[in-house]
């Protein structure tokens, strides 16, 4: 009995000395803690609100690409015999640019001539004839189809041998050459690459909140990256109606190259214009606004205390906002510093 009693006590003993333990380290670390007193004022910068011309310039990168691009097959299979121009050529519409051997084409045709030409004296003399009622009809009806049928056989000549000069369907410049003299031709065979950047399009991405700047045939100003002294005039005809992979709608200009042609296909370019709001409007720094995109706010600081106001974004542009509602000129708020800012805290504006 003894013995336990012994035991109670000394268990009793070291769970006191281990609770005066704990209680000593938790005064402990709450004096090392720091506790972050509300009455003292935090240091913040702040901006006077003013109402100015705002205006927002946009510039979109973008690729000019030719207007017109096509690469030039034979009609009919052939061999080509004269290749009229070569890589770099300046053609014409309608142009002969190859010429694929027709010698057998021209032959044919002159035998369906004269053939024709007898079928001609014939169904004269068979018309002679049937009047007077010296052959049966029948005889003259097969041979003005049989003439008939010649005529179609030389218009079909005629249109062959046509095909066998292969010409330029618009005005532009050679830009590739697949094929030389001595080569067969035959229908779908690329042979030339005709290309015309007298008027380029311009392909640009915008985002789905920017779509609505760009109408149909209004005109944008452009500039070649190379040639940033030079200034283009692009017309929209295209804006997307689906989104690619980065959520951004495709946009086409069409534009006028300059005379001498010294935009060409491939080079990068921008499109550059300016949104002028209507009036001086409130402008404010875009890292001023806290709070959520429904309800955006700011601090407001009156009389040396900070509080939240709640504020209506009419558009962003660069790193500012306009604020249609929630501040007047004159106002003052915080632009930096919020870190521990809180409603009605005490503010000290650092110069």
């Amino acid at each position: 009995m003894k013995k336990t009693l012994i035991y109670i006590g000394v268990t009793v003993a070291l769970i006191a000395l281990v609770v005066f333990q704990l209680k000593n380290n938790k005064e402990a670390t709450l004096e090392r803690v720091y506790h972050y007193d509300k009455e003292e004022a935090i240091h913040v910068q702040t901006m006077k609100v003013v109402r100015e011309e705002t205006k927002n310039t946009y510039s979109y990168t973008g690729v000019f690409e030719p207007n017109k691009e096509t690469k030039l097959s034979a009609d009919i299979q052939g061999k080509i015999i004269e290749l009229l121009v070569d890589v770099g050529s300046s053609v014409k519409k309608d142009q002969p640019l190859i010429q694929l051997d027709n010698s057998l084409l021209k032959l044919q045709l002159e035998s369906v001539e004269i053939q024709i030409e007898g079928l001609e004296k014939d169904v004269k003399r068979y018309t002679i004839l049937a009047k007077a009622d010296a052959i049966q009809g029948v005889q003259l009806e097969k041979t003005e189809l049989a003439l008939k049928s010649a005529k179609v056989q030389k218009a079909t000549l005629i249109e062959q041998i046509d095909k066998s000069t292969i010409k330029a369907p618009f005005k532009g410049i050679v830009t590739a050459k697949f094929t030389e003299v001595g080569s067969f031709a035959a229908p779908g065979m690329p042979l030339l690459q005709i290309t015309d950047i007298s008027a380029l399009k311009f392909s640009i991405n915008v985002p789905e909140d920017e779509l609505n700047m760009f109408g149909l045939k209004h005109n944008y100003e452009l500039t070649a990256d190379v040639y940033p002294e030079t200034k283009l005039s692009g017309s929209v005809y295209m804006t997307g109606s689906k989104a690619n992979m980065g959520n951004s709608f495709p946009v086409q200009f069409l534009v006028k190259n300059t005379d001498d042609l010294k935009i060409k296909s491939g080079m990068f370019g921008k499109v550059l214009f300016d949104d002028e709001f209507e009036g001086k409007q409130i402008s404010i720094p875009a890292s001023s606004i806290i709070g959520t995109n429904i309800q955006p706010q700011v601090y407001v600081v009156k009389e040396g205390k900070a509080y939240l106001q709640n504020v209506i974004i009419a558009t962003r542009f660069q790193n500012k906002v306009v604020i249609s509602k929630g501040l007047s000129e004159g106002d003052i708020i915080i632009t930096n510093g919020f870190i521990n800012l809180f409603e009605g805290a005490n503010v000290l504006i650092s110069k």
